[in-house]
């Protein structure tokens, strides 16, 4: 995962409200990455359609093509 890739969201780890499950099958763009809890990558991706920005962890993501 790479800041500027493209991605779409895979899946979600934990219950989420309507709105931010509303993602789900979007695609965004990586703009930021930070390591969460010691181990695991996060990535902050913004979605173009209406510019929204949230993190996400890297397992959650896949990079589109």
């Amino acid at each position: 995962m790479e800041i500027g890739q493209r991605v779409q969201v895979c899946r979600m780890r934990d219950r989420v409200g309507k709105s931010f499950a509303a993602r789900l099958g979007k695609t965004g763009t990586v703009k930021d990455l930070k390591l969460l809890d010691g181990q695991n990558i996060g990535a902050l991706v913004t979605f173009e359609s209406d510019g929204y920005t949230t993190w996400f962890f890297e397992d959650e993501l896949r990079p589109v093509a």
